[in-house]
């Protein structure tokens, strides 16, 4: 097994539509695959126990928000979206408004949604290179839609804050992380999550 992700080159001849994508992903269900905008197919090794309980943790409280909130809906780690450069992208945890899931068929809904979520969290493992995430930070916050993006590494007890046309934020050791603009009343505990 291997321990950081493994990136395979597609020529262009063989690049795959995305259903033909979504097909390839669901035939092979036991691999975390993603595709980046250049359509080269990133195999990610399954997380270890501590950072999935961690990134466990982190969807639950967006989760229990999200339902005394009411107005979008969370996702889980294992849900692909199809971004407008053509990369597939699965955030650790996200968030989308409601009005913008349901302007989605139904169709769209069950398969790898051509939707980048309003809010999106990566939770840096120790397998994730942090250049690598901040670049695939980088590719959600250019994306029509998102309002905010948070890269946290636990290993350096950082939280990478990210929106559209502002530069990078870092913060060293929050207790808490929260936007009221885009999240209001969602505070992350980080106790739990370090």
């Amino acid at each position: 097994m291997f321990s950081s992700p493994l990136v395979l080159q597609i020529p262009s001849s063989m690049q795959m539509t995305d259903e033909q994508f979504f097909d390839f992903c669901q035939m092979n269900r036991d691999l975390r695959i993603e595709r980046n905008k250049f359509g080269e197919l990133v195999i990610m090794p399954p997380t270890g126990s501590e950072a999935g309980n961690r990134a466990g943790n982190i969807s639950g409280q967006l989760w229990v928000w999200s339902k005394q909130d009411g107005t979008g809906i969370t996702f889980s780690s294992s849900t692909g979206f199809n971004l407008s450069t053509g990369a597939e992208r699965s955030p650790d945890a996200s968030w989308i408004k409601l009005e913008r899931w349901n302007a989605l068929s139904p169709e769209q809904q069950r398969k790898f949604a051509p939707i980048c979520p309003d809010f999106v969290v990566e939770l840096k493992s120790s397998s994730d290179n942090l250049q690598t995430l901040k670049e695939k930070m980088e590719e959600y916050i250019d994306e029509p839609g998102i309002q905010l993006g948070w890269l946290i590494d636990r290993k350096q007890r950082q939280v990478y804050i990210y929106r559209p046309g502002l530069p990078e934020e870092c913060l060293d050791n929050p207790a808490s992380v929260s936007d009221e603009l885009v999240l209001p009343g969602f505070i992350l505990n980080m106790s739990k999550v370090w």
